[in-house]
Order: structure tokens, then C-alpha cells, then sequence
């Protein structure tokens, strides 16, 4: 019995001896402790102050809702703008083309866009208003023609853009739509492009670049795609573009390399012109990356300077 007894006695004395020893080398500094317990706080603290994406169905809206045609009108207007807006558009593309479900996805997001507008473009060198904004998309990516100041098709596309950005107040961030330009841009492989384009993306957008559908597979390159006064026509933004929204369902699986080539690949193919280069960026500063005209035959004759088209990017 009294073995018994001695050997609890020990048990309980060698725990004691561990939990000290293991106090003395795990013990943590109070002062560390209270600081983290503080950055775990402002974390959780930020993420209630961020703003979450607002969600929106247009089965929603009250029926009642005083601007219910023209919003609705505007929403086909952003979503097949080829089909309601055919007279306009020299491409056979529509806003959700790149802007998905007519902006109200997380892909290059419309929602809550009236909360930036008006704002400074460097572009054009002026404040610009979302009206001025959208007829900038209709003349370069759609490679069309403006809508009148007064036309009901532009009307009806600021209603739709009112009603999305109701819950969005002026001047709040909107992190579901920041830039997806990439900052850095890999000297580009065009035939790794090509090759990686056919393996991965002539599904959707065809071998010739023609697409299969304006908002199933959009045109990248040919006469009915984008002109090279679009934005997207930069290297900048195309990588970052393919690198954060394709292939669809498979984002962020490219490498900036990969993403780089493909880009390169599409934007020296031959596409539509803008024929007002030399208005744009009026102050200065225009960046190093547009894929001109020039710049597609250079690629093609094997002429091209990537140093120099990436000047500003690498």
C-alpha cells in the first residue's frame, strides 16, 4: 500500500515538475500577448468596416419602383448592347463581354460605379462624367459610335447604373472593383501565347479570335472585336485581366509569364484602329504599353521592342 501511495506521490511531483519546466521555457511575454490580442482586434475590427459586395438580383426590384422600365432597359442595354443597341455598335460585343452579368458579378464589377463618377482621366486629360464614360466605351471597345446627350439608350444606361449603385455611397471604396492591371509585366513569348491560346482558350473565343458569342466568348482580335484605342488594347491590363478573371472557373492559375504571353499573343493580332491616338493623354504621362497599329506589325515582322513597350511595367 505504501508502494501505492509513493508512486502516486511521484506522478503528481513530475507533473508539477513538467508544467514548471514548460512554463519556463513556452512562458510568453505579457506585453507580446496584449499585442497580438490588439492586431487580432483592428483586424476583425477592419473587416466589419469593409465594405461587402452588394449582392443584387433584377427580379428584385419593386414593381413600383419609379424608374422600373428605364432601369430595366438599361440593364439589356449593358448585357446585350449589340442586340439593343445595333446601330451603335461596330463589334460584336456587349458591356458583360467583359464586365460579367452586366456588371453585377465580381468580374470587373459595375456595382456601385456612380460612386466614382465624375471623376479625372488621364486618358482624356479632363473630369469626366459617366455619361462621357460610357460613349469613351461605345467609340473603343465596342468600336462604335456615341449616344446622343439626350438619347434614351444613355438615359436608361445611368438609370441602371443609379439603381446598382444605390447602396454604394459617393466616394466609398469598392474593393470588389479594384484593379486587376498587372504591375509587372514579363517580357512576353508570342508563340508560347499561341500555344497556350489554343490549348486553353479557342474553345470560347475560336481559332481565329472571332469568339463564340458576345457574352458566351467574346471577339479578341479581327473586326469585330475591340479597336487598339480600348483600354484593354494595353499589355498592362489585358495580362492582368486574363490573369484574374480566365479561364473562367480557373482564375489565378496563370502565372504572370503565361498571362503575359497570351496577352501578347491576342494584341498583336490585326484588330480595328483608333484613329485618335495622338488626343489621348493631352497633360502628358501616357503610358508605354498600347499596342498600336505599328507596334502589331512590328510583332508580326519580328521587329518588335518588348523593352521598349514595357518600359513602364518592368
Amino acid at each position: 500500500m505504501k508502494s501505492v501511495v509513493a508512486a502516486i506521490i511521484g506522478i503528481f511531483i513530475s507533473i508539477g515538475l513538467g508544467v514548471g519546466v514548460y512554463n519556463t521555457f513556452i512562458s510568453v511575454d505579457p506585453a507580446l500577448t496584449t499585442e497580438l490580442v490588439e492586431q487580432k482586434n483592428a483586424m476583425a475590427l477592419a473587416q466589419e468596416r469593409e465594405p461587402k459586395f452588394p449582392e443584387i438580383n433584377m427580379a428584385d426590384i419593386p414593381k413600383d419602383h419609379e424608374n422600373l422600365d428605364e432601369i430595366i432597359y438599361g440593364y439589356n442595354l449593358v448585357n446585350e448592347t449589340h442586340v439593343y443597341a445595333e446601330d451603335k455598335v461596330g463589334a460584336n460585343l456587349s458591356c458583360t463581354s467583359c464586365h460579367a452579368g452586366a456588371g453585377l458579378q465580381e468580374v470587373a464589377s459595375l456595382v456601385g460605379v456612380q460612386a466614382d463618377y465624375p471623376k479625372y482621366i488621364a486618358r482624356a486629360g479632363d473630369i469626366v462624367t459617366i455619361e462621357k464614360r460610357i460613349n469613351g466605351c461605345m467609340v473603343r471597345s465596342m468600336n462604335g459610335k456615341p449616344f446622343e446627350a439626350d438619347s434614351k439608350e444613355l438615359e436608361a444606361m445611368v438609370a441602371y447604373f443609379d439603381y446598382i449603385s444605390e447602396d454604394v455611397e459617393l466616394g466609398q471604396k469598392r474593393p470588389w472593383a479594384k484593379s486587376v492591371d498587372m504591375k509587372q509585366v514579363p517580357t512576353p513569348n508570342v508563340q508560347d501565347g499561341e500555344q497556350l491560346y489554343n490549348k486553353s482558350c479557342i474553345s470560347c473565343h475560336a481559332a481565329d479570335g472571332s469568339g463564340i458569342g458576345a457574352n458566351a466568348g467574346p471577339a479578341l482580335w479581327g473586326e469585330t472585336s475591340f479597336n487598339d484605342g480600348a483600354g484593354i488594347a494595353r499589355m498592362s491590363k489585358m495580362a492582368g485581366f486574363i490573369q484574374a478573371y480566365m479561364p473562367v472557373g480557373q482564375e489565378m492559375t496563370l502565372t504572370d509569364q503565361e498571362a503575359s504571353d497570351l496577352a501578347a499573343y491576342i494584341l498583336t493580332q490585326d484588330r480595328p484602329e483608333w484613329g485618335k491616338h495622338d488626343k489621348d493623354w493631352p497633360k502628358g504621362d501616357k503610358p508605354s504599353d498600347i499596342m498600336t497599329k505599328e507596334r502589331r506589325e512590328q510583332a508580326q515582322n519580328g521587329t518588335i521592342d518588348w523593352a521598349e513597350v514595357l518600359v513602364d511595367y518592368q
